[in-house]
């Protein structure tokens, strides 16, 4: 069953973070409406508390004063109090002392009866005030009831009209602000995601012109991991263009020695049928063709040795392993007749690498022949677990030749086609094997090995170090 993440992949970027921005959306109104809410209402209770207290005070202060003599006088002093409603409550009656003809809901009687009813359980000026909410026809109450002296109590109260206004201004200012910022962010992400897709879909046209056989260029004026892409590819295509060419290069020369044996064997083929010996004699002649034929049948080989080379690089290797010490011995036996006068020296250990035979038979055959091409005087094999050396007197090479020597249809100097050592990185890397070219104190070496543990690999490439300074 196919989840949410795999239609989320299969959208554009831009509808990715469309919908993240719509889930971010609808998570902050829940968030909003179930906290942020709740909290601004305990906010606003707390503030509409405060507010009676703060006028509560100076009630208390003309209450227990000796100045007034009468609750007229108290009247007069609140009667510009338009907000609350303050009541005197003593011997169990109730005195409002507010000026009721002002801007205000009208009371319901209940809230006066409910007042009353809850200050007759206050009977001490040590009592602890009271306060809370009171809900009366679809109305809600703020009170407090505080004990100033000799049985009378102070109760103030006021409507919800303070408080929804106040309460509308503070989600309406935290709103705006959210909104504000949102659309900030928003704004920011889109122009983020927008720097991301315009690259994009520059690299995208790049590729799809290249795959067309236009010649085209790009620029990228970034140095993230974008650029670092568009680098790379341009890079790659670069050298798919050498290859190319180098292929194209190989192809043409190939095209020419095969059309020289076969001009010459058809050309002193029909001399022969005609009576005429081209070469002095029939023997010499009929010589010649031969020549040409090994010659030709030489290239054909080495073209069908490159396609079974890239089917054994292919195959399936995975738990075969092979004794290099056989691979070696095997190739150094068959060698041993190309350059007699070169020694080869080996010191090899019996250690299996993995991988099928047949491929590392072909690269070390290829490595064996590229020394046999250079060698002065001697070509030395060590093989220890999970490393390969070939060595040999050859001259130096120089640096650019270091860096291209595995890359295919490059060829050095004596080179044919410019496969071999390519072929021998494919193996390796098949294999999950690294080859590396580099030159010795008195010549070249070639070094194949595979990455272990730390120590083993620190281990290892001291080894190499030590045998290559003794070389």
């Amino acid at each position: 069953m196919k989840g949410p993440s795999f239609y989320f992949q299969k959208m554009s970027l831009t509808r990715q973070i469309l919908t993240i921005i719509l889930t971010v959306l609808m998570f902050f109104i829940m968030f909003f409406f179930v906290f942020v809410s709740d909290n601004i209402d305990r906010t606003i209770t707390k503030q509409m508390y405060e507010l009676i207290l703060n006028r509560q005070t100076s009630i208390v202060g003309l209450v227990d004063s000796k100045q007034t003599d009468s609750i007229d006088d108290i009247y007069a002093f609140l009667a510009s109090d338009s907000v609350q409603t303050n009541c005197i409550i003593q011997d169990g009656k109730m005195n409002v002392i507010s000026n009721q003809s002002s801007k205000r809901k009208p009371v319901n009687h209940k809230v006066y009866e409910y007042l009353l009813d809850q200050s007759k359980q206050m009977n001490s000026e040590n009592e602890e005030a009271l306060q809370g909410t009171i809900i009366v026809a679809n109305s809600k109450y703020y009170y407090r009831l505080i004990y100033c002296h000799d049985g009378i109590i102070l109760a103030s109260f006021m409507d919800d009209t303070y408080a929804t206004q106040f309460r509308d201004s503070l989600i309406d200012s935290t709103v705006y602000v959210i909104v504000i910022a949102f659309m900030i962010v928003f704004l920011i992400i889109l122009m983020w995601v927008f720097s991301i897709i315009h690259p994009l879909n520059l690299i995208r046209n790049y590729i799809e012109q290249i795959k067309d056989g236009k010649e085209v260029e790009l620029h990228l004026n970034r140095d993230d991991e974008i650029g670092e892409m568009a680098t790379a590819i341009v890079k790659m295509n670069e050298e798919l263009k050498k290859q190319d060419k180098a292929k194209e290069d190989m192809i043409h020369n190939i095209s020419h020695d095969l059309k020289t044996p076969i001009a010459t064997i058809k050309s002193y083929a029909e001399s022969i049928k005609d009576g005429i010996y081209p070469y002095g004699t029939l023997e010499s002649s009929v010589d010649v063709i031969l020549d040409n034929a090994q010659r030709l049948e030489n290239k054909v080989h080495s073209l069908l040795y490159m396609n079974r080379v890239e089917y054994l690089v292919a195959s399936d290797a995975e738990g075969v392993v092979t004794n290099m010490k056989d691979v070696v011995e095997q190739v150094v036996l068959n060698a041993a007749v190309i350059r007699p006068e070169i020694q080869v020296i080996t010191d090899v250990e019996e250690v299996f690498f993995d991988g099928l035979i047949e491929a590392w038979r072909v690269a070390i055959e290829n490595i064996m022949e590229n020394a046999f091409r250079y060698a002065k005087s001697y070509i030395k094999i060590e093989v220890r677990e999970d490393w390969l050396c070939i060595s040999n007197d050859g001259p130096k090479m120089p640096e650019d030749r270091i860096q291209s020597l595995f890359r295919p249809y490059e060829k050095g100097e004596g080179g044919r086609f410019g496969l071999g050592l390519s072929i021998v990185s494919k193996v390796c890397k098949a294999n999950h094997y690294i080859v590396k070219g580099e030159n010795s104190e008195d010549g070249v070496r070639f070094i194949i090995y595979r990455k272990t543990k730390k120590q083993k690999k620190k281990k290892e490439n001291n080894w190499v170090k030590n045998k290559g300074e003794k070389a």
